[in-house]
């Protein structure tokens, strides 16, 4: 079914053209699939932020809590394992979607800051995490993804775009 969404066979998943060290990398290449799903898939965080905060009335911070862990567990299945697997690769994206969401909508609603100050927040967060990976190291090319340290960092820094 995810077939569609990224190359099928090995050598097109991990894409031909690439230099071997780049090959083995557990993300797959940036295309329009991939950007058409990004987009659906935070409308469905959005949604899903909304569902548990306003109609299961759990509230922002707890909300924010429920859906931090299920990212913090689609993470660990990614990077634990060894290969790209394109369903768990867009499970993480959307638990990233739904997690970023409503921690957007918890600090606009719930610390007041406002979209602004959230998006200043977040913008702060992400620019650590980026300096924090270039200095680790060397890089933060996401073409090369292919340590568990490089999959970290990726993960954080699609979870605060």
């Amino acid at each position: 079914m995810f077939d569609i969404l990224v190359k099928a066979s090995p050598e097109r998943v991990r894409g031909m053209n690439r230099p071997p060290e780049i090959a083995l990398s557990k993300v797959p290449e940036v295309t329009l699939a991939f950007w058409i799903i990004k987009i659906a898939a935070t409308t469905l965080g959005e949604t899903g932020g909304d569902a548990l905060s306003m109609t299961m009335h759990l509230g922002y911070a707890l909300s924010t809590a429920v859906f931090f862990s299920l990212f913090i567990g689609a993470v660990a299945a990614q990077v634990a394992s060894k290969s790209f697997s394109p369903l768990l690769y867009w499970a993480v994206i959307v638990a990233t979607t739904t997690a970023g969401t409503t921690m957007a909508d918890y600090a606009d609603r719930s610390l007041g800051i406002g979209y602004v100050g959230g998006s200043l927040m977040l913008f702060t967060i992400l620019m650590i995490v980026l300096g924090l990976w270039w200095l680790s190291m060397g890089t933060v090319s996401v073409n090369n993804i292919t340590s568990r340290k490089a999959e970290l960092f990726y993960w954080m820094t699609i979870l605060l775009t």
